[in-house]
């Protein structure tokens, strides 16, 4: 018998909701006037993502500050962000005391990122043929990991509907293997994450040098076939490509206790201590919703 493991991007979570209400002003606050607007979303959109997939093993990743190992190699990653509104500041700290209340296993490395966690996790589980794995996140770079045991699963609206990535999927859409993404990156850069790639080619023309010759070095070695255009963007901006090429790669081998972790990802629904911990924090839209959901 397989089984089922979720590993789950909280702060992609807690994000997308916090700006679905908020848009409308709706920040739900608690009697001490906290919003909780994106711990509620977090935790609705958790549950059903458990009654959906039904795994036995959930872990909720965090990232854990701003600055990270990248930071070293570029100072500028994700420099461009704005500063986050006021009503979400004090849910970076409540949706992550919720999570440990609900007794889902929560995991946040410093130095890392969320995505380098979960990429970590799958890349574990995934040798193991009993296991499979799905990823709930809204950000594409973690389409790098799909493999035969990993699946996708990209927030698309609500809280139940996702563009679900298998490998077949992903390579009948891109017709390239899931971790050729990260050259792909490294051509066209993330204006997200503040990395600038090579300055003039976007994503059409990345994917197209990346399925041609496979890989940055692929293109490099075979830089006098491109076009004259081409070979100017990509001379000017060497040292850039390079460095988003390892900007763009999520790190799969974060120093974690698996053995541990796996004992404590096991995860069973008690309706009754969840509906308990929505009363005791005020999370009364929650409730309302798990108590039709299971």
């Amino acid at each position: 018998m397989s089984n089922r493991i979720l590993l789950v991007d909280g702060m992609a979570m807690l994000f997308r909701h916090f700006y679905a209400s908020s848009i409308h002003q709706n920040f739900m606050r608690n009697s001490e006037g906290i919003p909780t607007n994106g711990t509620q979303g977090f935790v609705r959109h958790i549950f059903s993502a458990l009654k959906q997939i039904n795994p036995s093993h959930v872990a909720v990743c965090w990232d854990m500050g701003t600055f990270t190992f990248r930071n070293e190699t570029f100072a500028s990653y994700k420099s461009n962000r704005p500063e986050p509104p006021e009503e979400l500041k004090p849910q970076f700290t409540q949706v992550k005391h919720i999570s440990e209340v609900l007794q889902f296993c929560n995991i946040g490395i410093n130095h890392f990122e969320a995505d380098d966690v979960i990429g970590t996790l799958a890349n574990h589980f995934a040798q193991y043929q009993n296991h499979e794995i799905y990823i709930i996140t809204g950000d594409r770079d973690l389409l790098q990991c799909v493999n035969h045991n990993v699946k996708v699963c990209l927030i698309k609206k609500g809280f139940t509907e996702y563009h679900i990535y298998d490998q077949k999927r992903f390579v009948d859409e891109y017709h390239l293997n899931p971790i050729q993404l990260i050259d792909v990156k490294a051509f066209m850069g993330d204006t997200a994450d503040g990395y600038p790639g090579v300055k003039g080619i976007g994503e059409k023309t990345a994917i197209k040098l990346v399925r041609q010759y496979h890989s940055v070095e692929g293109v490099l070695e075979h830089l006098n076939e491109l076009t004259a255009s081409q070979q100017l963007k990509i001379k000017n901006n060497i040292e850039s490509l390079k460095v988003s090429q390892s900007l763009a790669k999520i790190h799969s081998h974060v120093p974690l206790e698996f053995e541990d972790i796996y004992n404590k990802m096991a995860y069973r629904i008690d309706k009754h201590s969840i509906l308990q911990t929505c009363h005791d924090y005020e999370l009364h839209v929650s409730r309302k919703f798990i108590e039709k959901l299971l």
